[in-house]
């Protein structure tokens, strides 16, 4: 059985996003949202003489979600203005909110262009970068709930089958702008500070901004535990080996969607950089506390890297290893082409069966939120031109091997 990835069809078309008040000039008020508290202390000191301020000011902040400082009505009045005039809180603000049929709800948020002192959380954004907008999703599922959120305003990592790897990169996200999408989801759904599952695989490559990251789970960490935490990567070697030296550390999954080095490569242009082996060994050398195993997540396509074979050749590549397989049915989206399709029920049901003779724990991801674009893949980057996956980059990926029917 042949494969190949389809030619680049023409975008689709997205909703108009309002350039607000803000223009593309970086806001003059420094933000207080994902500030640690030492941090938070020392901004506020030539305006809050007494520390139990600051420790009203940062629980406002970052447990009531609060969007503006009038709303910190512990405060004196002749505080919150000071605080107004000095300051900003640096919520994203919500441009849409699309609700599926299945409960999920998708976020587009307007961020504006950092300025200092959050920025050093994430690196300068790009010359003359205006503000940014970025996606991400509520996931309610009976007793449970899971945030999807963003850590770049894009991707450059241009993998085949992500929608915003399509939309092309955008810069990396302030540890506020990442905690704020937390924030903004609980405002909007009256949610409390804890008790949601949190995983980072919405836009962006997550290891590629690793101070944004780890600036906001020092904050988000305070209420969530770090076991409800996954951060997903297309496979950044040093970033995986950079979080293995936390003292603390999320749940890890890796984007792996192939057996082999020749298919990966087609479907991510990172694999050049980081093949599987070296993906594996640094997998191998991540810490894993009694109970945790690594997630490894594979999306299925039709005809390509789905059958049978494939997965007795996953299963010898991942032994060894205290991992766990999840597969995903890839999700269509105009801007993948036609044949970015996902295999039939049976098929999904066979792959995984296979996997779990040969002694694999492996689990099928339930498609939500796809009738809003919601799922897992479909994130896009409206407010600006995208970029389309580049000739040369992206050619015509291997079939499976010749036994693999």
């Amino acid at each position: 059985m042949t494969s190949s990835v389809p030619p680049t069809p023409p975008a689709a078309p997205g909703p108009p996003v309002s350039p607000g008040p803000r223009g593309g000039a970086p806001e003059p008020r420094p933000a207080l949202l994902g500030l640690s508290r030492e941090r938070l202390a020392e901004l506020l000191d030539p305006v809050v003489d007494r520390p139990f301020r600051v420790r009203q000011i940062y629980d406002a902040l970052h447990q009531r979600a609060v969007a503006d400082f009038g709303e910190m009505t512990d405060l004196p009045k002749d505080l919150r203005a000071a605080l107004a005039a000095r300051f900003r809180v640096g919520m994203p603000r919500v441009v849409r909110r699309a609700a599926s049929d299945d409960g999920t709800v998708k976020y587009l948020f307007e961020v504006e262009r950092p300025g200092r002192p959050d920025e050093e959380h994430a690196g300068p954004p790009a010359e003359g970068a205006p503000g940014a907008t970025i996606e991400a999703v509520d996931i309610p599922d009976g007793d449970r709930r899971t945030f999807c959120i963003s850590s770049q305003a894009g991707c450059g990592l241009a993998c085949r089958f992500c929608v915003t790897g399509y939309w092309g990169p955008g810069r990396n996200l302030t540890a506020g702008e990442i905690l704020g999408q937390v924030l903004a989801i609980r405002r909007a759904a009256d949610l409390p500070p804890s008790g949601y599952n949190l995983v980072f695989m919405g836009m962006g490559e997550p290891l590629m901004n690793l101070e944004g990251v780890r600036g906001a789970l020092d904050v988000l960490t305070e209420t969530v535990s770090w076991r409800r935490i996954t951060v997903s990567t297309a496979g950044v070697v040093p970033g995986i080996d950079a979080m293995a030296s936390w003292s603390h550390r999320p749940n890890l999954a890796l984007s792996l969607h192939a057996p082999d080095d020749e298919r990966r490569s087609a479907l991510m242009p990172i694999n050049r950089t980081y093949p599987i082996a070296d993906l594996l060994a640094a997998l191998a050398r991540y810490p894993l506390e009694r109970g945790r195993k690594l997630t490894i997540e594979y999306i299925l396509i039709r005809d390509f890297n789905d059958a049978l074979a494939d997965a007795d050749a996953l299963d010898r590549r991942l032994r060894g290893l205290r991992a766990k397989v999840n597969l995903i049915p890839i999700n269509p989206d105009p801007v993948l082409g036609e044949r970015m399709v996902p295999p039939d029920d049976v098929q999904v049901e066979a792959f995984r069966a296979r996997l779990e003779r040969r002694g694999m724990v492996a689990t099928v991801r339930r498609r939500r939120g796809d009738d809003v674009s919601a799922a897992c893949g479909q994130l896009r980057a409206f407010g600006r031109d995208p970029r389309g996956f580049r000739e040369g980059l992206h050619g015509s990926p291997p079939g499976p091997p010749a036994d693999s029917q």
